[in-house]
């Protein structure tokens, strides 16, 4: 007699639902989700299913990354930091995860004054960097010409050297001020007449986080970081290259700019500058090399007209940070729809076969064709950060081995 068994696979769990619209689709790996409204992190396919999952007892603070050898990079939550700085997004710790969700290296950022949040890089050295906020007094934001009467709580972007746990670089917002309420103050001018500095006074509300930066990308061809700062409704870019006492004056660096801005796009009006405002909040800075040439991509939330729009910008050339001069840079693809609303997180990644991966922080997920056909589309009961695609012979995914 033979005997035939039959092992059935239990069900796997479902994120949620997803559709396919055409079958072009250019997702043939897993998609790594960042569903920071549930605290979950997990790899699904396009059939929604999950297909791993990491136990993040802390909490998210946000960004997740696959790393090469299957460990995830991560902002986690602190449950102790001082909620006088712990704004949407915050975090405070930065961890390695193992595949079986064990911490490896854990380095806390979490102070009275300081707490990093949002987004975590790493960088072809070795190091993380992350970015900060940083409390300054009354007293101290009075000085820096601020017209709020509080104390603020502007960027930085700190590098940290994981082997060492050494701080080998910083970069603060708070040395690049410029305004032109106080004529008392050191830092008083015209706006308009520096667009390398920071207007201190910009947004105006009565709010200690006067910048709400939410994204770091870098650029290693260049030595430079890009930072999505989403209350001026820009991307500011700055010098990597840059000594930490340079990065805190106007010189130095391959530049030659020192820690002042490099460049900045998305919104003339926060420098008082001519062009066209194209950004109304804005998420997730990613550069992209192709055949096409470099691009970089961002989510503009698109809060004035509750209607977000998925951009790259064409990024092969260098562009010039003048007064009174359009310094925008050219649009090279777009994408919007009348459905495609996040005002929060949100942003976008391109897959292998040139199809675009947009996550609508409180829907899901969209695959998007180059010329605008929609693909696939997923949705759940999240609050999707972002999500990365990782092809299946991707080495951190043959490490976890799926």
């Amino acid at each position: 007699i033979n005997y035939i068994q039959t092992i059935t696979e239990a069900p796997k769990e479902l994120a949620g639902t997803a559709e396919f619209f055409r079958s072009d689709t250019g997702i043939e790996g897993y998609i790594l989700v960042d569903d920071a409204g549930n605290d979950r992190v997990f790899l699904m396919n396009t059939s929604a299913e999950i297909v791993y999952e990491w136990d993040i007892p802390s909490g998210i603070g946000n960004d997740v990354e696959l790393l090469e050898d299957g460990r995830l990079l991560g902002i986690m939550k602190d449950e102790n930091a001082n909620q006088d700085i712990s704004f949407g997004g915050y975090g405070g710790k930065l961890q390695l995860v193992r595949p079986d969700s064990s911490v490896e290296w854990n380095f806390d950022i979490s102070t009275n004054d300081l707490i990093c949040h949002h987004d975590v890089e790493l960088l072809p050295n070795g190091n993380i960097i992350t970015l900060v906020w940083e409390q300054m007094s009354v007293e101290e934001a009075t000085e820096a010409g601020s017209n709020l009467n509080l104390a603020i709580v502007p960027e930085a972007v700190i590098e940290i050297n994981p082997s060492t746990n050494e701080i080998v670089w910083e970069w603060h917002a708070k040395d690049h001020l410029i305004q032109d309420f106080d004529q008392t103050k050191s830092n008083y001018g015209v706006i308009a007449d520096h667009p390398r500095k920071i207007n201190v006074n910009y947004v105006g509300d009565k709010m200690e986080d006067i910048m709400h930066a939410n994204g770091l990308e870098y650029d290693d061809e260049k030595d430079l970081i890009y930072i999505s700062v989403n209350f001026y409704s820009e991307v500011w870019v700055i010098d990597h290259s840059t000594t930490t006492e340079e990065a805190a004056t106007k010189s130095g660096g391959n530049k030659g700019f020192g820690g002042d801005l490099v460049y900045r796009f998305g919104n003339p009006e926060a420098y008082d500058n001519i062009g066209t405002r194209l950004f109304y909040n804005n998420h997730h800075p990613l550069l992209f090399n192709s055949s096409e040439g470099k691009t970089l991509s961002l989510f503009m939330n698109g809060n004035n007209i509750n209607q977000s729009t998925a951009y790259e910008f064409d990024f092969d050339q260098s562009y010039s940070l003048e007064a009174n001069t359009d310094n925008e840079p050219a649009v090279r693809w777009s994408f919007t729809h009348p459905d495609l609303y996040a005002a929060k997180v949100s942003g976008m990644v391109r897959l292998p076969n040139n199809n675009r991966l947009i996550t609508e922080g409180d829907y899901g997920i969209w695959e998007v064709s180059p010329d605008g056909n929609i693909i696939w589309k997923f949705s759940g009961d999240g609050f999707y950060w972002r999500s990365y695609y990782y092809d299946k012979n991707h080495p951190g995914i043959i490490a976890l081995g799926l």
